[in-house]
Parts: C-alpha cells; structure tokens; sequence
C-alpha cells in the first residue's frame, strides 16, 4: 500500500483494522483477463474501531446507517485491472467515505430580510413593465 489513508488531520484508517477480500470482476475482457482476482471488497468494522474518535464515530454510524451491516462498512473498486490498482482505489474511496461522514454539521443558516432597495427596484421594474405590456393593446386607436 501507499501508506496510511488519512481522514481528516492526524487521523487515518488503521492498517490492522482493514479487511480485504478479492474476488474476479465481471464484464468484457479478453485472454488473462477472466483469471485474475482483480475486484477487491474493502470492509471496514465502524462499530467497533478505536481509531476514530468518539463524536466521529457516532457521526459516521448516523450517517451511514443504510451502507452498514451489522457495523461494517464496505467498498469495492473493479474499474482498473491489476489488483494493487483496485486496493489503491477502495482504500482512498473508504477515507473519503468516512471522511465526508464524520464530518461536523454545517452551521445553520441565519434568516436574513429582503433589503427594502431590492424590494422597491423590484416593484418599479413590475410596475415598468406592465405599463410597456398595457401600451401594445389595440384600445383606444379608433
């Protein structure tokens, strides 16, 4: 591998914890393609790491409650042939996985006014341009 897969600052999915599995991928392929175990499954047991830290970890299980089964959460990466390829993959795709569920909630949006201007310059416009549409009837031509 490439090293450690960082989530967000100092801390990264741990080595230890990760378990992968291979299997052949499906789809169109020519000699040596059918062969190989190059469809690699990452999983990943949320539930029980310690490597996140507590507010994260309740986060991400919140988050990602319809992906996880029984507390594990599962990647899988096919799209490139060689199966170090597919790990690099599943690897990066998971960190960002857990990276965009732990992260903290936005913060709420505070209600602003229409600012009187925009209103008033809203209402000249209307006013404008129903007076132009009221000028092209044929009424009172005769």
């Amino acid at each position: 591998m490439s090293g450690p897969y960082v989530i967000r600052g100092s801390v990264s999915l741990p080595e230890a914890e990760l378990l992968w599995r291979f299997s052949r991928s499906g789809g169109p392929g020519g000699q040596h393609v059918n062969t190989t175990d190059s469809q690699v499954e990452l999983r990943f047991d949320l539930a029980g790491t310690a490597a996140l830290p507590p507010v994260w970890k309740e986060r991400a299980l919140a988050r990602l409650a319809g992906r996880l089964v029984d507390g594990v959460v599962s990647v899988r990466a096919s799209e490139h042939r060689s199966q170090w390829r597919n790990r690099e993959a599943a690897a990066v795709r998971l960190a960002a996985l857990l990276a965009e569920a732990t992260a903290p909630p936005p913060t709420p949006r505070r209600p602003t006014r229409t600012p009187r201007a925009v209103n008033e310059r809203r209402l000249r416009e209307k006013k404008r341009r129903a007076d132009t549409k009221r000028g092209r009837t044929g009424r009172g031509w005769d």
